[in-house]
């Protein structure tokens, strides 16, 4: 192994989405395409591995260029409106075609037990059945859709069990009505209908769109559902990027906490888009994933696990579990989808009117991104509500970053007397002081 020590930090860096995401439910839907690229031996590794670490999985696959391939060979030309197919009988039995060679190829890939890849030893049963309910879409702006169907009912019970027991469930994007009649669906449309019946935490397109970007090009990480509606009605988007965030959207305001759209194109792109901070997709929330917050007691081992390097380096100065659960009420968090990537913590000297704002601290993975500012215009706030006129700190290493923010260098007889008595003379830290 080239790097060890780098294997390490980063196996211990995703733990907290591995406990985060145990027995949750995913639904992971993708479209035919990838398929066509080759991608789906290296998708059910991924999954599997999804799989592995105790998260419930509902896999939705697409069949767009499948029914295409299968009405070209009948010599059937294919009819959209609004890009949505228009399915007659012909079309239909080619979606069928399509649906079940899919199928059988997701269950082979699913089966795969060669050594060294990630379904070694792994035996991982796929399930699909006759679990979707459909009606016709009918007709729309004078055009009669035929055969091409809605989604109305998800039988979430029945998948459920499945899951309990260890299984995968794969849906196709074919459904049924009461009286027997097949109807030709969407993916999107199944795989958010899925989700929301199921109560799914997470909803994933595993696209063949690139990374969404803005009207300048620049790259679309997160939105709210709210800012994703304010997107869809700019309408700068390319159709089918636009298509799966209206979907997206969809699964948001009805009960689904986070859908994300991530491209097929890079290796792994499903688990980096999970497992790391940034991701490699667009993820679109019912509300913003990151708060700045007060902490709670349910945040101390967040924090202990934040500062535990600075502190080892001597960065910072050791403070044990007891010290910090006895003071937690003086730290302030930065929080994102339930992992801690920030912290400081406020003691104020009312007397004097200053304050000290201590243990300043952002994972070394995300410091370019401007939290620790965003920290310390929280921590001013902090104490201006307090009152307080001043903010200082005291720091070994950190010393130019604090002046660029506006802090300038004192003594320490510019403290608190009571601050001068606790001053560590051994450390000999800077002092550094800012008005507020």
């Amino acid at each position: 192994m080239e790097n060890p020590t780098q294997f390490v930090q980063w196996l211990r860096s995703v733990a907290p989405y591995i406990h985060a995401f145990r027995g949750k439910t995913f639904v992971i839907a993708f479209p035919g395409e990838l398929v066509a690229a080759g991608a789906l031996p290296v998708l059910a590794h991924d999954l599997s591995l999804l799989h592995a670490l105790g998260i419930k999985v509902v896999v939705v696959h697409g069949s767009r260029p499948q029914v295409a391939e299968q009405l070209a060979l009948r010599n059937v030309e294919g009819r959209f409106t609004n890009g949505v197919r228009i399915t007659d009988t012909a079309a239909l039995e080619c979606a069928k075609e399509a649906a079940g060679e899919l199928r059988l190829d997701i269950e082979a890939a699913f089966s795969q037990g060669l050594p060294n890849t990630p379904m070694a030893h792994a035996a991982i049963h796929i399930i699909s059945g006759n679990f979707v309910t459909a009606r016709p879409m009918g007709v729309i702006d004078g055009v009669d859709l035929e055969l091409t169907g809605i989604t109305r009912k998800v039988d979430a019970e029945t998948i459920h069990a499945l899951l309990g027991a260890g299984g995968l469930v794969l849906l196709s994007p074919l459904g049924f009505s009461p009286t027997g009649e097949a109807f030709n669906l969407t993916m999107e449309d199944v795989a958010v209908t899925a989700a929301i019946s199921l109560h799914a935490d997470k909803l994933v397109f595993i696209s063949e769109t690139p990374l969404m970007t803005d009207v300048t090009g620049r790259e679309i990480r997160e939105l709210s559902s709210h800012q994703a509606e304010a997107v869809l009605m700019a309408n700068f988007l390319p159709e089918a990027t636009a298509f799966y965030l209206k979907h997206c959207i969809k699964a948001c305001h009805n009960g689904v906490p986070r859908a994300h759209i991530v491209p097929f194109e890079m290796d792994g792109s499903a688990l980096l888009e999970l497992f790391t901070h940034d991701g490699v997709g667009t993820m679109i929330s019912h509300e913003n994933l990151e708060s700045l917050r007060q902490a709670t007691i349910e945040d101390v081992g967040g924090i202990i696990k934040l500062i535990e390097p600075l502190e080892a380096d001597g960065t910072l100065v050791k403070r044990g579990r007891e010290l910090i659960e006895r003071e937690i009420d003086l730290f302030s968090v930065i929080e994102h989808d339930g992992v801690i990537f920030g912290c400081a913590a406020l003691y104020p000297f009312p007397e004097q009117k200053m304050a000290e704002m201590a243990c300043l601290t952002v994972n070394p993975e995300v410091q370019a991104q401007g939290d620790g500012e965003r920290i310390l215009k929280h921590m001013e706030n902090r104490a201006r509500a307090l009152g307080l006129k001043q903010l200082f700190v005291l720091t070994t290493r950190t010393a130019h970053w604090f002046i660029k923010r506006g802090f300038v260098p004192a003594t320490v007889d510019a403290l608190p007397k009571d601050r001068q008595r606790m001053y560590n003379w051994q450390r000999r830290s800077q002092v550094l002081i800012k008005t507020l």
